[in-house]
């Protein structure tokens, strides 16, 4: 079987949930390789690419390469393409990941395909389009096919190896190097996990009623050490901020539990989280479209129940 490159998402060396996820897919495509591109790669990463079964890492780790966006990746990418000849390239469909797989599409003279959810054996793409409504298959019939492939779409399995290190040098090229990065804002985390990567999500819709219903909402999630979420309607309305948006034009969510409180299950939202494993929903109407995805329902108000809901779970907590 030939070598599939994945590009690593990593934050200050450690290793993000989605390359998990596309080592675990490219396992089905190939013989999985990882590549890292700025510093920061060490033993913690070596370990944590193994565990998905990474047989090599190839490591271009100059300081240079991040002190300029996006470009340098699309370029150590293409010239190990251009090297390897691998039979495929995964990259997680992220904003940045799919500017990457763009310019590498441009460098390599290859076709892309972005916002999978499943890729075959064969290479052949799932992509749920119009908002989760069309299902569509297609390949790339030219060059080194790229795909950039949703988070949470494929559950990540480990298959242990102990991966080889390979270093690759790359002389950047003047364009990749126009942009440059001159600084850095921590972002500001609290105490939740990351929604994108959350095992339980609890999330609030247009049923809360403003900002501040969005506390019943938090409640539940801390008592679940859970991650927030909010619909389209709630985030447009300034209730909740936008980067916990669930949905097409937000963030996909594949969680094991999944609460989703006063959200009527419009399809933009249900294409953010329809593959989450459990789906509990509250909603006082009756016939609110996304009790055809839910598992569990309950038809009432949920300034009465999910408070009930958190306080039981404090008490079987103890």
């Amino acid at each position: 079987m030939g070598e599939v490159l994945v590009l690593v998402e990593q934050v200050d060396g450690a290793v993000k949930k989605v390359t998990g996820e596309l080592l675990t897919l490219a396992r089905d495509l190939g013989t999985p390789s990882a590549v890292w591109v700025g510093p920061g790669f060490g033993d913690a990463a070596a370990a944590a690419l193994g565990e998905f079964g990474a047989a090599t890492v190839y490591v271009a780790d100059a300081a240079d390469l991040a002190a300029h966006p996006v470009a340098p990746k699309a370029e150590v990418l293409a010239s190990l393409v251009a090297e390897k000849a691998p039979v495929a390239v995964l990259i997680a469909s992220t904003a940045d990941g799919k500017e990457v797989a763009g310019r590498l599409a441009v460098r390599t003279d290859s076709g892309v395909i972005t916002d999978a959810v499943a890729v075959s054996a064969e290479l052949v793409a799932t992509q749920s389009v119009f908002g989760g409504s069309t299902v569509v298959h297609s390949s790339v019939t030219r060059g080194t096919p790229i795909f950039t492939v949703r988070p949470n779409s494929t559950a990540p399995v480990a298959a242990a190896t102990t991966p080889a290190r390979a270093d690759v040098s790359v002389t950047l090229s003047d364009a990749a190097t126009k942009a440059t990065v001159t600084g850095h804002t921590a972002a500001t985390k609290g105490g939740r996990p990351e929604l994108t990567e959350a095992a339980i999500v609890v999330s609030g819709g247009r049923g809360v009623g403003g900002a501040e219903g969005f506390a019943v909402i938090e409640a539940l999630a801390d008592s679940l050490h859970a991650a927030v979420g909010a619909s389209r309607a709630a985030t447009d309305a300034g209730w909740y901020p936008h980067q916990y948006q669930v949905g097409q034009t937000g963030k996909t969510v594949s969680p094991q539990l999944y609460i989703a409180n006063g959200i009527s299950g419009a399809i933009q939202h249900r294409a953010g989280m329809q593959t989450s494993k459990t789906i509990i929903v509250v909603n006082k109407d009756a016939e609110a479209p996304i009790f055809e995805l839910a598992d569990y329902g309950v038809v009432g108000d949920l300034f009465a129940v999910v408070p009930q809901l958190t306080e039981e779970i404090g008490k079987r907590a103890h």
